[in-house]
């Protein structure tokens, strides 16, 4: 099995297999991501943790199947980069945080999903490559979007032009990665961001993780009037309710699933 999606109650956890591959994309990874997305939905899911079950979190493309790809025309070529591209975005759009626990090291493709990911916990020393320049390709699923926001321009110009690798304790320093352990380590690292995910107000974490990505794109006024606006809202929630009511009452606010 090259993926699996499993439902955790609270939580959905996507296993990349493909260990043969280093855990490169298959379509089953695609369709397992999606479901889980799909999944979480359901108000009782508040995290999705993406993870491999082999050594290497994700290797990004098969060459393999690039050079199959050769015979197809441009427009072809284009609506499969356009499959990973929606991925990408639905991650992005998802209506509930998503972690990526990466084992191994991440590369090409591999690390523009990690890094698409809210969270990112990684094994100690492990290597974020994108080498598409080797190979005569040039960065997709939205790897050079996220390069400019987590990382100075010398430093993603040298992954990108001169494929030199970036380790997870490097990434860890800039703070582009959120925490680095040892491999048996990183599972739990993830489980650790999830039961704290789970304890809070579903609907506002849901609107803060959709402002804090729109802030990298708009101009600071239209971003002034999207948190007036979200504000507003959630003032006259049932979360703020609770929330402001355990804080004046000094106890843990229990935020409904």
């Amino acid at each position: 099995m090259s993926a699996r999606m499993e439902d955790a109650g609270d939580r959905v956890i996507v296993w990349n297999g493909n260990a043969a591959r280093r855990g490169a994309l298959t379509p089953e990874l695609y369709d397992a991501i999606a479901r889980a997305v799909d999944l979480a939905q359901q108000r009782r899911i508040r995290a999705i943790i993406l993870t491999s079950e082999g050594p290497f979190f994700c290797a990004g493309g098969d060459l393999n199947v690039l050079i199959e790809r050769r015979t197809l025309s441009e427009a072809e070529r284009r609506d499969k980069i356009e499959d990973l591209h929606d991925l990408i975005r639905a991650i992005r759009a998802g209506p509930v945080p998503v972690i990526a626990a990466v084992k191994g090291g991440a590369a090409g493709a591999g690390a523009s999903l990690a890094l698409a990911c809210d969270f990112i916990v990684a094994e100690t020393a492990v290597k974020f490559t994108a080498a598409y320049v080797k190979a005569g390709l040039v960065p997709d699923a939205g790897l050079t979007a996220s390069l400019a926001r987590l990382l100075p321009r010398p430093l993603a110009m040298e992954m990108c032009l001169l494929a030199k690798p970036v380790t997870s304790d490097r990434l860890l320093a800039l703070g582009a990665v959120n925490a680095v352990g040892p491999e048996d380590q990183v599972i739990p690292m993830a489980q650790s961001i999830a039961d704290a995910l789970t304890q809070g107000p579903r609907d506002a974490l849901g609107v803060i993780r959709s402002m804090v990505a729109a802030a990298y794109e708009q101009t600071e006024a239209a971003q002034l009037d999207a948190e007036r606006d979200a504000m507003a809202h959630a003032a006259g929630g049932d979360e703020a309710a609770e929330g402001i009511a355990a804080f004046l009452e000094k106890r843990p606010p229990r935020f409904r699933a």
